[in-house]
């Protein structure tokens, strides 16, 4: 068996997702289990280089985790040879020229999303690393969630027939800061620093539908900020200017219509902090992150509406639990290991930075929709 070290400079890591998910539960990950075995007598080793501003944040991570390398220069990173891979975590208002730099350089790249604050920058991108031949990837992390790839199942086998509606609920109550701390940092609420619901979680909505269900078609959305005061990470408040809430309506190809709620102004009352009903001629179905629960055409109830009178059963009881019939990596680390595969061992990879222009593309006509008070179409975009 051949070891072949892979270097990483990973930008962003300070940050909860960056930490957690991707240098954590992902890379560390990946050491932990002895690297990725490509099947062919190859074994990556995956090699971080921590980057990003604060040093001596940088240096407590290293240290806490073994690791020997880390930068706040990242140009300096970017002209090592020996470095393979740039991946950003970064804040979104950052991100898209550290991209550019990146391909620029020849660096393979796997990024967060959104991958620009607009859908020029955006595609620019996908265009610049055709260009110079680099593979990329863009994180949809959500399609590789327990719940969502039981979901897929059922929509591969058939189970709903024709699907007619996908109603979605994702949120909860960030507090403001005042008199408990915020679980998501102030400049997310802040859209002069690129903040807000729709830039943050339209882009998801996007590769979910389109991966499950098709391409979204057109777009009507309601875009507020339900909590306009909020303090920030020194206890200092702040005015919030983006968007903590948006109520968006999509259609998509072949006739299904999604609607998502998406909210850090809500209070929890559902078994997840995300969950997705999908209605069809044969049957529905409710996936959470890991959860799925079904009701076939066959065993559907017959409830008739009679307001004077209690109701006699418990409908969530009628449901039936998906089983697992896998185990289930962290989603994460999962598509980490394919990203690694194409790069790699030329496995087959799609979800690139022209995926990545989507997602910005639905945001953008998103928050367009919302100033407008109007429907819009979504075009389908290319290189």
């Amino acid at each position: 068996m051949t070891r072949k070290t892979v270097r990483i400079a990973m930008n962003g890591v300070t940050g909860r997702m960056g930490y957690r998910q991707h240098l954590v539960r992902s890379i560390l990950a990946l050491r932990e289990q002895g690297g990725l075995d490509l099947g062919d007598g190859t074994t990556l080793w995956p090699e971080p280089i921590l980057v990003g501003r604060r040093e001596h944040a940088l240096k407590a991570l290293a240290e806490q985790h073994g690791l020997d390398h880390f930068s706040t220069d990242l140009d300096a990173v970017l002209a090592d040879d020996s470095v393979d891979l740039y991946f950003d975590a970064q804040v979104t208002s950052a991100r898209e020229e550290a991209i550019r730099k990146a391909i620029e350089a020849g660096k393979h790249v796997y990024t967060e999303k959104p991958t620009a604050t607009g859908l020029d920058g955006a595609l620019a991108l996908a265009r610049l690393a055709q260009e110079k031949g680099i593979k990329h990837g863009v994180v949809q992390d959500k399609i590789f969630l327990p719940g969502l790839l039981k979901l897929k199942r059922l929509i591969d086998g058939g189970f709903f027939g024709r699907i007619l509606s996908i109603r979605g609920e994702f949120g909860y109550w960030v507090f403001e800061g005042d008199w408990q701390p915020a679980q998501r940092p102030s400049w997310n609420y802040r859209a002069q620093d690129g903040g807000g619901i729709v830039v943050d979680m339209f882009p998801h909505w996007e590769y979910v539908l389109h991966e499950l269900f098709g391409r979204v078609t057109s777009v009507q959305a309601l875009a507020t900020t339900h909590i306009p005061r909020r303090w920030d990470e020194n206890g200092e408040p702040y005015a919030a200017t983006a968007d903590d809430a948006a109520y968006g309506t999509f259609e998509i190809e072949g006739g299904a219509i999604a609607q998502i709620n998406s909210s850090w102004a809500v209070r929890v009352h559902r078994d997840e902090l995300v969950e997705f009903q999908v209605d069809g001629t044969e049957g529905s179905a409710v996936a959470g992150l890991r959860t799925c629960r079904v009701q076939h055409r066959g065993t559907t109830p017959k409830p008739v509406w009679n307001p004077d009178l209690p109701a006699t059963h418990a409908f969530r009881e009628q449901w039936q639990e998906v089983p697992d019939n896998a185990d289930v990596d962290n989603g994460f680390k999962a598509q980490w290991e394919l990203f690694l595969r194409h790069v790699y061992a030329g496995a087959p990879y799609h979800w690139d930075l022209l995926a990545g222009a989507r997602g910005v593309q639905l945001a953008e006509l998103g928050l367009r929709s919302s100033a407008e008070g109007r429907r819009i179409d979504v075009p389908e975009i290319s290189l």
